[in-house]
């Protein structure tokens, strides 16, 4: 089985039946079939190979990247422009996307990229409340209802295919702090090397771009084995 394979069927696999908190909606993309055709191409195109891969874990899926193209950190634009998949939905940019494209770009474009790593999140879907994206540790009820989620999540998702057992997180406040409590229970990876999270980059350091940019191509650099 492909690690395009693997992914896929586990995606396929998740169901829209989480029992949540009151007011808060899950992200649920894979319904559409413009989704799936999106995710197939992708994966299909980048992943269609038995070789192991670099993990990077991102929070969850937000609405304007992964909850429409199914692809992590890969909005419309993106998926298009630089990875080469046409595709129908509305090119809106996504900014956690503008900067991690920055990255794959800096080590080597999307072919050499995704051919050693791998982008993920700690919780396989998403949340909306009142209209607006909302982390898995936003809201205690939230936590605790998913938590056994990101557990299965990460158990399963190990079984991928790592290149290494040193992972990065993308977060280096509440997603790491969570990621680290998790994988202590868990024993998962040995190492996990927290980075600041692409959103925040883009919100508050983007003058700085290029410095953060160069600071994940060493993480990188330094976890690829």
């Amino acid at each position: 089985m492909t690690f395009a394979e693997r992914v896929l069927n586990y995606h396929r696999s998740l169901k829209p039946n989480w029992a949540l908190p009151d007011g808060v909606e899950l992200l649920f993309p894979y319904q559409a079939p413009e989704t799936w055709a999106a995710m197939e191409a992708f994966y299909r195109k980048f992943y269609s190979d038995e070789h192991p891969r670099l993990f990077l874990f991102g929070i969850n899926p937000g609405r304007f990247g992964a909850g429409v193209t199914g692809v992590p950190f890969t909005d419309p634009i993106r998926l298009e422009s630089a990875c080469g998949i046409a595709n129908p939905f509305r090119k809106r940019p996504e900014l956690s996307s503008v900067f991690v494209y920055e990255v794959v770009e800096a080590l080597g474009g999307p072919s050499a990229f995704f051919g050693r790593c791998y982008i993920t999140s700690l919780s396989p879907l998403g949340f909306v409340r009142d209209g607006k994206n909302l982390n898995y540790y936003d809201d205690s009820a939230l936590l605790t209802a998913v938590e056994p989620h990101i557990e299965n999540n990460l158990r399963t998702q190990a079984e991928f295919g790592m290149a290494s057992r040193t992972v990065l997180c993308l977060g280096q406040g509440k997603n790491f702090t969570h990621f680290e409590r998790l994988n202590q229970r868990l024993q998962l990876f040995e190492r996990i090397l927290p980075l600041p999270h692409p959103r925040w980059v883009m919100q508050y350091r983007r003058k700085r771009l290029s410095e953060f940019v160069d600071a994940y191509r060493r993480a990188l650099e330094e976890a690829l084995p």
